[in-house]
């Protein structure tokens, strides 16, 4: 080894010791007849000091040195003059007095700072990523993603789970997202498809009397991408046998718990974690995964609202559309001024979500004010006492008001919530809101192809005491399905599967599927199917999500080595990228439809 200690661990202990170094120069100080030398490796930084009236050759030789220079140093450790100790670092105690430097590699100048957390175009730093997770968040990111699938091997091995790996060649299947195809050139004109997610392996793994199987799994989605999505990403995959839908969930809430403070050092606020079903969680916050770091709940004022003298409030309602309320803690004090450009900017907001505009009004801040806003003249001063009552309104407080569709008015509550929390600034990222959202329905009706779509997969079994319901109205049956939230996100998802074959061939023909092509797709799982398969179910979560909330970071980007743009691009490497012409005929892959210069 080049060197004998890291540089994050010199302490005190050390003092007195002749020690060997390697890293990078993190910052260089030249005081004159002395440089000081910020040395960093992944364990942290240590200052080095580089006396020219003590050893001239090594002062020359510090002198050369630059910014991400990669130098082995030897020298003494000791302890830091009085008044020059560093309480923001762990070294920051000693100091090491160099003997000798040897300069091992030397560097270009970085496109930006290594050294300072400054803001980056992540452009820039997507096309430099080497250097970039040189950066010290991102290494501290990248670590803490470390120990988070190291820690639930653990914890999983200690509970009997074993880690089983599946194939990333398998065959494509109708799962929801698109399929990744991979071209066979032994069998042509035949595809693979890489793993949307281990499903029917799982399972199978089940049938084959595994019981608890678990992997950190890498899955892969032809979708659009967004700030909580790419297309390859990780999760922890895991099934269990002989397990209900309490033992599942009693099992990952215990595990992220104990998770989140070992790993992060955040502590759930809910414990046990808060649970939700799917209609409380779209009625009061328009989302099947909100924040619930901060509650801005929204309040149904349907029926008083059919009363007031707002023309659109009652119309909506006499047409069975709802009417809900949204409290904005004291912004309602704002200026005329401020107060009208922030409602225009909520208008806005909404209106790109699908409504036809927003109404409000602002609280007076004593009892002798007046309401503000354009909707405030069409209710009574009972009813605004009622409708102020009912939302547990404040003065100075400013009241949202939506009504449309029921998806319309889930969508507008979803954003105002999150816009007013940022205004008030109420997600606080040293919290951890964990909770569970179940009952959900098990199918949706798709209008356009006239058939019902599994909510979750078409493996999910419906709640025992909604069974009967596939038969007469498979609309209001509940799936057996249990997803974990956290600060806005969807942590985990998960379901009891159907385990009998009769009972899954029920499924195919609500989802559009004639039992001949369900053969055909699936036959390898009904076979299976018929050899004694026990009752189980499972779930998987985003190890990237996951990390990325831990962290505290604001997409999961940040917490991967090497990730994609939101184009779905590798523009360090420059993926996708076209096939030489031989790849493409040893394939039998012609491509058409693209002009030469296309890239």
């Amino acid at each position: 080894m080049l060197k004998t200690h890291n540089c994050g661990d010199l302490r005190p202990d050390h003092a007195g010791q002749t020690v060997q170094l390697a890293g990078w120069v993190h910052r260089r100080r030249d005081q004159g007849g002395v440089i000081f030398i910020d040395l960093r490796d992944r364990w942290g930084l240590v200052q080095i000091v580089v006396d020219a009236a003590q050893n001239a050759e090594a002062h020359e030789a510090a002198d050369a040195l630059r910014s991400e220079y990669v130098v082995q140093i030897e020298g003494v450790v000791r302890m830091r003059p009085e008044g020059t100790l560093n309480p923001e670092l762990p070294t920051g105690e000693v100091e090491v007095v160099a003997g000798q430097i040897t300069q091992l590699n030397a560097a270009k100048t970085p496109p930006f700072y290594i050294n300072k957390d400054d803001k980056i175009d992540e452009m820039l730093r997507m096309r430099y990523r080497y250097l970039d997770l040189r950066r010290p968040r991102m290494q501290r990111n990248i670590v803490l993603r470390h120990r988070v699938v190291k820690f639930i091997r653990d914890y999983l091995d200690a509970r009997g789970f074993i880690e089983i790996e599946t194939p990333i060649l398998f065959k494509t299947t109708p799962e929801g997202a698109r399929d990744f195809l991979v071209p066979s050139r032994l069998v042509p004109g035949q595809f693979y498809a890489l793993p949307q997610s281990p499903q029917q392996l799982k399972q199978l793994l089940m049938v084959a009397g595994y019981e608890r199987y678990f992997q950190i799994a890498r899955c892969f989605r032809d979708e659009d991408l967004r700030g909580d999505r790419q297309p390859e990403f990780t999760q922890l995959d895991l099934e269990m046998s002989f397990v209900q839908r309490e033992d599942v969930i009693t099992l990952i809430e215990d595990m992220m718990t104990a998770l989140a403070e070992e790993v992060s050092g955040k502590t759930p606020m809910f414990k046990p974690f808060r649970r939700l079903t799917y209609t409380e969680a779209m009625e009061k916050y328009g989302s099947d995964k909100p924040d619930l770091r901060y509650e801005l709940a929204a309040v149904d004022i349907t029926e008083l609202a059919g009363k007031c003298g707002f023309a659109v409030f009652v119309n909506n309602v006499a047409e069975g559309k709802p009417v809900k309320a949204l409290r904005g803690p004291g912004l309602g004090k704002m200026s005329g001024t401020a107060l009208r450009k922030f409602t225009g900017e909520l208008e806005d907001l909404v209106k790109g979500v699908g409504a036809k505009g927003l109404a409000w009004m602002a609280l007076p801040e004593d009892e002798e004010g007046e309401v503000k806003g354009p909707i405030g003249k069409f209710f009574t001063v009972e009813q605004k006492i009622e409708l102020f009552d009912m939302v547990e309104a404040e003065p100075g407080d400013l009241l949202l008001f939506t009504s449309d569709t029921r998806e319309i008015v889930y969508a507008v509550t979803d954003a105002l919530r999150q816009r007013l929390a940022q205004e008030l600034n109420l997600a606080d990222p040293d919290q951890l809101a964990l909770a569970w959202v179940i009952d959900f329905p098990m199918f949706y009706w798709d209008e356009e192809e006239q058939r019902w779509d599994p909510s979750q997969h078409m493996f999910t079994a419906p709640l025992p005491e909604d069974l009967p319901l596939l038969d007469t109205d498979p609309g209001k049956a509940r799936g057996s399905q249990y997803d974990l939230i956290g600060n806005g996100y969807e942590l985990a998802g998960g379901s009891i599967r159907i385990h009998d074959r009769a009972m899954q061939e029920k499924i195919f023909p609500l989802i559009g599927q004639d039992i001949e092509h369900a053969f055909e797709q699936f036959g390898h799982m009904l076979q299976a199917f018929e050899y004694g398969v026990p009752p189980h179910g499972g779930i998987a979560s985003g190890i990237d999500r996951l990390a990325m909330v831990l962290a505290g970071e604001p997409n999961i980007r940040e917490v991967i080595a090497f990730p994609k743009t939101q184009q779905g691009t590798d523009i360090m490497a420059g993926a996708p990228s076209k096939a030489e012409a031989k790849q493409l005929d040893e394939l039998y892959i012609e491509v058409v439809g693209l002009d030469e210069d296309d890239d």
